[in-house]
């Protein structure tokens, strides 16, 4: 069963990971900038079976509204790294 508001397209979907390519881990909170997952969360995606990808989907539903509610000078704005290494 999906977790509540993480509906999968079919019963037996492997959902996406849902890293977004901008890897910066937010020392206040220790979730990526990115994707809000902390580091054993990313490193053990693989590994977990469907229900527990739900489940860390589910929780960072929860941490972006936190994230979003840190005053600006605790969420240091993003700069994303320059492509052509300058």
């Amino acid at each position: 069963m999906a977790t509540p508001g993480i509906l999968p397209a079919a019963a037996d979907a492997v959902p996406d990971s849902p890293c977004v390519s901008l890897c910066q881990m937010h020392a206040a909170t220790g979730w990526c900038r990115g994707c809000l997952r902390t580091l054993d969360e990313i490193a053990g995606w693989s590994r977990l079976d469907n229900p527990g990808k739900y489940a860390v989907l589910h929780q960072l539903q929860a941490r972006r509204i936190t994230f979003q509610a840190l005053p600006l000078a605790l969420r240091e704005p993003i700069t994303p790294p320059d492509p052509a290494g300058k």
